[in-house]
């Protein structure tokens, strides 16, 4: 019984954080949904300003993770995400109070630094209150509650963009940001144990940075974010599109091509509360994460190898359902992958490094789709995919790189 309060007095704070994170995100997963549809309503002028302000967020944080990681080294989890929520206020407020390109490519900008503070924070508050018996489980609930906020924002806020307007939308879900602040003072503690990397850390950074088991584990993150977030989530709507049309006839009815994505996506963030968690507590214990992680790798490995061909339609979106979980299974155990790393060297650094890692893959998978798929073409792009996916579980397969996943 003691255990068992312990384990839910630790679980606590991560999914305060991790709910925190959610609230933080419905702006953000707003803007994704309703700036393409009401640019003119925030005084853009085309929308290729559109484009570059729905990735600027994502190319600031590449530079700021060194930043952002140097000063949770000297701050706790608490100051830091307490910043966070209030640059995501305004922000988010932002996108409704302000008008014209410049301006609000600054507040895209904050947005990004806020992000940076806000996965860190979370990242580091896990780390403290986890062990190697739930490690995986923790990081599961993390990943599955803070989606929501993604969804909240993507299926909420067209709605009532579409109702009310861009402005009305953008205070209403500012407003629901702020009154979770309460919430980082009731659960967020001041002092956190990552700050003993400061005092008691001799080893140089470069040095844990060139140890395989951290150099494994950034690579499974980079790799999972890159095809993930990046190529699958850049051209699952363009490779509907040139399998089976603009328009995609499901059971009598029409769908259109973006429309189809954007529900299979909907439908991940919707069941990750429940599955990501129940993965992660799966992969805890001797032997769980690596067998579970070589296992989803070779399942994404096959998947991505049959979704470019032309299947019959209903079998094809069971693939794709599929591959959305390996989704959830490998962003969880790639993020506990690296969090079993960071607690045998250095929390600090192998957490800043794998942030890192994850943005650089999720911002070059895009790119690299695209470029694929214009040389190249559409399967091409996935059968790629496929084959990256395939190299890095056998590495998994035939040597376990750390010693904690075995």
């Amino acid at each position: 019984m003691e255990n068992s309060n312990n384990k839910n007095s630790n679980i606590k704070p991560v999914i305060a954080i991790s709910l925190l994170t959610a609230a933080c995100l419905v702006g953000d997963s707003m803007l994704y949904i309703v700036l393409p549809t009401h640019w003119q309503e925030a005084g853009l002028s085309s929308l290729w300003e559109v484009g570059v302000l729905l990735s600027a967020n994502r190319l600031i944080r590449l530079p700021l993770n060194p930043i952002v990681g140097w000063l949770y080294q000297r701050i706790s989890s608490r100051i830091g995400v307490l910043l966070a929520t209030l640059l995501a206020v305004i922000t988010t407020a932002s996108y409704g109070l302000l008008q014209g390109f410049w301006l609000l490519l600054a507040m895209r900008c904050i947005w990004g630094i806020a992000w940076t503070f806000l996965r860190l924070g979370a990242y580091f508050t896990i780390l403290d209150f986890s062990s190697d018996n739930n490690r995986g489980h923790f990081m599961g609930t993390y990943n599955g509650l803070f989606r929501l906020g993604s969804l909240v924002g993507m299926l909420a806020g067209g709605l009532l963009a579409d109702s009310f307007g861009l402005k009305t939308t953008a205070i209403l879900f500012a407003a629901l940001t702020a009154c979770s602040i309460p919430c980082i003072f009731l659960f967020i503690p001041k002092a956190l144990t990552h700050q003993r990397d400061v005092a008691t850390g001799c080893i140089p950074t470069a040095h844990i940075l060139k140890e395989w088991p951290v150099v494994w584990a950034l690579l499974t993150g980079a790799v999972v974010a890159m095809i993930y977030q990046g190529l699958f989530n850049a051209t699952i709507s363009h490779l509907i599109k040139t399998l089976y049309s603009e328009m995609v006839s499901i059971g009598g009815f029409l769908i259109g091509a973006a429309s189809l994505a954007g529900i299979l996506q909907a439908l991940r963030w919707s069941w990750e509360p429940w599955l990501a968690p129940w993965f992660g507590r799966r992969s805890d214990g001797r032997g769980g994460r690596r067998f579970l992680l070589t296992s989803t790798l070779l399942l994404a490995t096959a998947l991505f190898t049959l979704i470019p061909l032309q299947l019959p339609i209903l079998f094809w979106l069971f693939l794709l359902l599929l591959l959305q979980v390996t989704a959830t299974i490998l962003t969880t155990l790639a993020d506990a992958v690296a969090s079993d790393v960071a607690v045998s060297t250095s929390k600090a650094v192998v957490m800043t490094a794998y942030s890192f890692a994850i943005d650089l893959g999720a911002a070059l998978g895009p790119l690299a789709a695209y470029l694929l798929t214009q040389t190249m073409g559409p399967e091409y792009t996935y059968w790629f995919a496929g084959v990256v996916l395939g190299l890095i579980s056998l590495k998994w397969l035939i040597a376990s790189p750390m010693s904690q996943a075995d």
